[in-house]
């Protein structure tokens, strides 16, 4: 069920008639620079803005930040498009079957989808942090919080795009939208879902999570668990679901993303726990407090040697017989 990109939005049991009618494309020149990419780039934006403010509690800079940056953006749509286009395959395919490269890479007609950018990121963070010698894990977990946020703003432009939401419903806060000119549905606003979930997500990784990490990796899985969880469920609510092939489970479709998120959240519950109840890792671990410790062993050793160094010179200033005037007068006069 596809919802009409040129007609307008409501909540009728929240603001009752009032609706909003966004076009998609903000300005129309070429194929049209699309809403869609804007809000897409203010969530990058914003993600990058809060990682470079964050960077210093995970022992890292400003500089590893923007240098990630260049590299981790291309990767991260290329990602995400290479795995829509995976599970939907066949809508890429000409009559014959074969590939259809211009409706592959035609990206501005929509199809991306956030665990290819995820995967993407994870990969190229990697790749990163092995070049420059930084810690994987640390870099991850400051990564996290920015995808979060560029989540949380990038949920709007499915808004803008009429997509993303879930099936029919009658609770007060359904959105309502039209499939033609004189048929509407009323559904779940999924994209609103997980905007607010990452939220939440979001101000817990900020002011609890990161304030009591353990381990470098903990706000990473935490995210993990987090997200999943949440898209397990919401995902089971839309009518849009990438499926795995034509496998099938009890007689049902596999939805990728909700098999995806609830491996996930397994992986990410094991690990949390490994970590903090089996191998029970403390703060010292963390890289910035390795970082911290290291530094404050320098400035106490250079500080060591200055009081070595000024009391070798007053000794030396003692020991040292300085011959004044008057002296030489009593041991012979002068010219």
């Amino acid at each position: 069920m596809t919802a009409l990109k040129d007609m307008p939005i409501s909540f009728p049991g929240l603001f009752g008639d009032w609706e909003f009618n966004p076009d998609p494309i903000a300005i129309h020149i070429g194929h049209g620079i699309y809403w869609y990419g804007i809000i897409l780039a203010c969530a990058m934006l914003a993600g990058l803005f809060l990682c470079m403010k964050q960077a210093k509690r995970f022992g890292l800079t400003e500089d590893n930040v923007l240098d990630l940056v260049l590299w981790a953006v291309p990767c991260c749509i290329l990602g995400s498009r290479i795995y829509y286009v995976i599970f939907y395959l066949d809508l890429y395919r000409n009559a014959d079957g074969s590939l259809d490269w211009g409706r592959i890479i035609a990206i501005w007609d929509g199809g991306l989808a956030i665990y290819g950018t995820v995967i993407a990121g994870a990969l190229v963070v990697l790749i990163f942090t092995r070049v420059k010698k930084l810690r994987f894990a640390a870099m991850m977990d400051l990564a996290v919080m920015g995808l979060l946020l560029g989540q949380i703003i990038g949920r709007w432009a499915n808004f803008i795009n009429r997509e993303a939401f879930g099936g029919l419903t009658d609770l007060p806060w359904r959105m309502r939208l039209w499939v033609s000119a004189s048929q509407y549905i009323e559904v779940h606003p999924t994209f609103l879902y997980e905007s607010l979930w990452n939220l939440v997500g979001l101000l817990l990784m900020l002011f609890v999570v990161t304030k009591g990490r353990r381990f470098d990796g903990e706000n990473t899985w935490f995210y993990f668990l987090w997200y999943g969880l949440g898209r397990a469920w919401i995902e089971g609510l839309r009518t849009d679901s990438l499926y795995l092939f034509d496998w099938t489970f009890m007689g049902q479709p596999i939805r990728v993303s909700q098999a995806l998120s609830l491996v996930m959240v397994v992986v990410a519950a094991f690990m949390l726990f490994y970590n903090i109840k089996i191998k029970k890792r403390t703060a010292d671990g963390l890289l910035v407090n390795q970082l911290a410790a290291a530094e404050e062993a320098r400035l106490a050793a250079e500080a060591a040697e200055g009081a070595e160094t000024a009391e070798s010179v007053e000794e030396i200033l003692t020991n040292t017989t300085v011959e004044t005037p008057e002296k030489e007068e009593k041991n012979g006069g002068t010219d």
